[in-house]
């Protein structure tokens, strides 16, 4: 079998980013994928579960709420490895193009008050696991790397 183009990417090089993962034609229509790289892989403590679980309702109530975008947000969803999250919008995008985009996201989400969208037990299968104050540390402390906006965390490393 062939490698997977997510697993051709030197992960001891690669830092806390939004970078292009792939990009996919179905017909005429193009998904871009994006790895929303929130920690350094390797080097520092994943996310736990119950932040991961929260961004993961956030984030995709927030794309999907969006006035914008929520009819080009494909899907969300977090990384097996816990370092980040991938999301997929329709059309051909770039790093660059949807940095504000999720830094508006990551903004929202540290700024967010309130019971956590779809974390009753009639909307989720797992509802009690969620740490809202522990995903908003991580939605700011990634919207600090995206803000810098250096070109090293928006395009993989060479």
């Amino acid at each position: 079998m062939e490698k997977i183009a997510s697993f051709q990417i030197d992960h001891l090089r690669l830092l806390p980013g939004l970078y292009v993962s792939r990009k996919d034609k179905f017909g005429g229509t193009v998904l871009t994928t994006f790895d929303m790289r929130f920690k350094t892989p390797n080097k520092e403590p994943v996310i736990d579960m119950p932040a991961l679980h929260t961004l993961e309702h956030l984030c995709a109530t927030f794309l999907r709420s969006h006035k914008v975008w929520a009819d080009k947000t494909v899907y969300f969803g977090p990384m097996g490895c816990r370092t980040g999250c991938y999301v997929i919008f329709e059309g051909d995008r770039s790093s660059e193009e949807m940095r504000p985009l999720i830094i508006e996201m990551l903004d929202w989400i540290a700024a967010f008050k309130g019971d956590i969208p779809g974390a009753h037990p009639q909307e989720c299968g797992n509802y009690l696991e969620q740490n809202l104050s522990m995903a908003q540390w991580e939605a700011a402390r990634y919207a600090g790397v995206l803000k810098q906006g250096a070109k090293e965390n928006l395009h993989y490393p060479a």
